[in-house]
């Protein structure tokens, strides 16, 4: 089951599926004032190296087959495959805003970075805490070690 993740910065939108515990992970990048996507992977490699790696992937297969002009292959991508199942990609037309605003199984979260702005469209995993911990991930299993973030009052959560 999985979320999905939809970040927007002042340059682009970019949609991907996640699982539930990476929602805190994001959560602790935007408490580190990232202003760019770019940024925000960088901050999420440290807490989940194999997630920010699949993210990247995803999108740099995305740029290779599809242009603004031209989306066909994302078109029929989204004819073979249930939304809740598109590799990462980004918003460039209304075909993928519509797939960027479709939730997976446990929900539909908004990042945007430039309005310092969290929308949880659906979130059946867990609340949002402003101030909260988690545990780094090793080749997709938890470690022992920790992580903390205090989200600043500036980023606003909505429900």
């Amino acid at each position: 089951m999985a979320v999905r993740f939809t970040v927007t910065d002042a340059d682009t939108t970019v949609s991907f599926m996640g699982p539930g515990h990476a929602i805190k992970m994001i959560v602790a990048a935007c408490s580190k004032n990232v202003s760019s996507f770019g940024e925000l992977l960088d901050v999420l490699r440290a807490l989940d190296d194999d997630l920010a790696q699949s993210v990247r992937a995803g999108l740099a297969r995305f740029d290779e087959h599809n242009v603004p002009d031209d989306m066909r292959a994302f078109e029929r991508l989204m004819t073979n495959v249930p939304e809740d199942q598109l590799p990462p990609f980004r918003v460039l037309d209304p075909a993928t805003r519509n797939a960027s605003l479709s939730p997976g199984r446990l929900g539909l979260i908004v990042f945007n970075l430039a309005s310092r702005r969290i929308v949880q469209v659906q979130n059946h995993y867990a609340e949002i805490n402003r101030k909260d911990r988690g545990r780094i991930r090793r080749s997709g299993e938890p470690s022992r070690m920790l992580y903390h973030y205090d989200l600043s009052p500036e980023w606003t959560l909505v429900p």
